[in-house]
């Protein structure tokens, strides 16, 4: 069974910096697509960005130059570094992972930024 757990969410002021990590246990072969979203209230799910195997990513125009992906293969992760944070970025993220024809959620960790 594939498991997701993130970690690094939290309370910070608006101007601060934290980084999100996901770890993906379980079994899985080989993992393609890599990414972050997330969920503010009364609102759709967003892709934040996201990361493929090949180490090509993708940001939403809201976060470009502030936050940066990245992952490390061997150990089947995925960071969110997250800087410059407004207000507007306050939501539950998300890790999701593309494996094998299949998705695979995390059950999320909460940020908020404060004004």
């Amino acid at each position: 069974q594939v498991q997701l757990v993130e970690s690094g969410g939290g309370l910070v002021q608006a101007g601060g910096s934290l980084r999100l990590s996901c770890a993906v246990s379980g079994s899985i072969f080989s993992i393609n697509n890599m990414g972050w979203y997330r969920q503010a209230p009364g609102e759709q799910r967003e892709l934040v960005a996201a990361i493929r195997s090949g180490g090509s990513n993708y940001y939403a125009d809201s976060v470009k130059g502030r936050f940066t992906i990245s992952r490390d293969n061997a150990k089947n992760t995925v960071d969110l570094q997250m800087n410059n944070l407004k207000p507007e970025d306050t939501a539950v993220y998300y890790c999701k992972i593309s494996a094998s024809g299949s998705n695979y959620w995390g059950q999320g960790t909460q940020v908020t930024v404060s004004s």
